[in-house]
């Protein structure tokens, strides 16, 4: 026999064709649904729609994670939320506790990665174990049951608002005397993990891994020199994860059982956090912006676009019509071909979506689209969508944000007095 590789140009075209009766059945070589690139992020094969979930259920997933909210069809049929199985650990043989960043009180998609990464270290080690979440701070978040939360240790006394790493240090110095857990996971971010789980690591005297993407019950791999090496090293109790390090849960709920703690000392904080610093939201460069307000070629009134930006105090961006048409500056678009970007809210005006806008905004936690289209891809995508003349919405966006404010001026008056 010859050693040649022969082609077959049916079976290819059978791979390439999702509504050919055989696609199910063929896969070419070195097909996958899913690769991890050399940056150690997942890129999924778009030819290969849908995946076969832990529960043998085959999953497509076209509204990017809204497809729980209850919508009306073409039909007129509303469609019914999807009841979870309940996963529960009656009594857990150990524990793995998860410190996450909880920006803005709630979870972020890093946290939630990591949770999904905790759940696969349980299932490395015999017995049941139990994932738990520790919450320090103000926190707003109401899903931690979805989000794989089997136990939730809830700190929101007023020590632990704001900055203060030594008051946090000295809980989960309270956590590692009563529940000794078999691993530490902390997210590697600019907002408090990576700090936090130094902190503990030379508290305890254990040497932490960091820049960890993968993980097994044996060998943790970090990235170095600029993400250009891997280093693998023997998995260590602390772990400071990046994102995507895993898939998070969206497959079971979890029962999310409040945890009791000794009480904590109150530490005598050596730094004095003043607050947060007010900043110009059009100075913070796109790729930071938390929260940004981008136009499209559905804006009339751009006077009134820019101060309700400065009213909501949102960074202004823009879909490449209205920068070519000279209504806003090139580094103000939004895209593929402008800036990719990462904000926990998106509120897209005006804007349709074109695929190279709906690629740069992929990474967006939520979608608000207002458009007078209902059938755009804007509205497809959003979370929230607001079927209405922009100018009419925005108005009525800025009275509400001055009357919030003016409420707030006077509790803090009456506070006062």
């Amino acid at each position: 026999m010859s050693d040649l590789f022969r082609r077959d140009p049916r079976a290819e075209w059978i791979a390439r064709n999702r509504l050919h009766p055989l696609h199910g059945t063929v896969n070419p070589a070195g097909e996958q649904a899913e690769v991890r690139g050399p940056s150690g992020l997942l890129r999924k094969n778009p030819h290969k729609v849908g995946f076969i979930g832990p529960n043998g259920i085959k999953r497509i997933d076209r509204l990017k994670g809204n497809a729980t909210v209850s919508m009306v069809g073409r039909r007129g049929a509303a469609a019914q939320e999807v009841q979870l199985p309940l996963h529960q650990v009656e009594q857990p043989d150990f524990y793995i506790m998860v410190v996450p960043d909880m920006v803005g009180g709630r979870l972020t998609s890093q946290d939630k990665d990591i949770l999904g990464q905790a759940h696969q270290l349980v299932k490395q080690y015999e017995g049941e174990g139990a994932v738990v979440a520790v919450v320090m701070g103000s926190c707003k978040e109401e899903h931690f049951d979805t989000a794989g939360v089997d136990r939730l240790i809830l700190l929101q006394d007023e020590q632990y608002e704001g900055f203060c790493p030594e008051q946090k240090l000295a809980a989960l110095e309270a956590i590692e005397a009563g529940y000794q857990p078999k691993h530490w996971l902390f997210p590697d971010s600019v907002n408090g993990g990576t700090d936090l789980g130094c902190r503990l690591s030379a508290r305890l005297g254990e040497r932490a891994a960091t820049q960890v993407w993968q993980i097994n019950g044996d060998t943790s791999v970090s990235r170095a020199a600029g993400s250009s090496v891997d280093i693998s090293r023997t998995t260590p109790r602390l772990l400071i994860l990046m994102e995507e390090c895993a898939d998070p849960i969206d497959e079971t709920r979890h029962e999310a059982t409040e945890l009791s703690l000794t009480a904590v000392p109150v530490i005598a904080a050596q730094l004095q956090d003043q607050g947060e610093v007010a900043v110009d939201p059009n100075a913070i460069p796109l790729a930071e912006a938390e929260f940004i307000l981008s136009a499209g070629n559905g804006i009339r009134n751009w006077d009134q676009f820019h101060e309700t930006a400065a009213t909501l105090g949102a960074t202004e961006g823009a879909s490449r019509v209205a920068v070519d048409d000279g209504f806003m500056p090139r580094f103000r678009q939004v895209g593929a071909t402008g800036t990719w970007v990462t904000a926990r809210v998106y509120l897209a005006v005006g804007i349709s979506g074109a695929i190279q806008h709906m690629q740069g905004i992929g990474q967006c936690d939520k979608v608000i689209a207002i458009n007078t289209d209902a059938g755009c891809d804007m509205v497809k995508r959003a979370a929230l969508s607001v079927i209405a003349d922009s100018e009419e919405v925005l108005g009525a966006l800025q009275q509400l944000a001055q009357e919030y404010r003016e409420q707030q001026a006077q509790g803090e008056e009456q506070h006062a007095a």
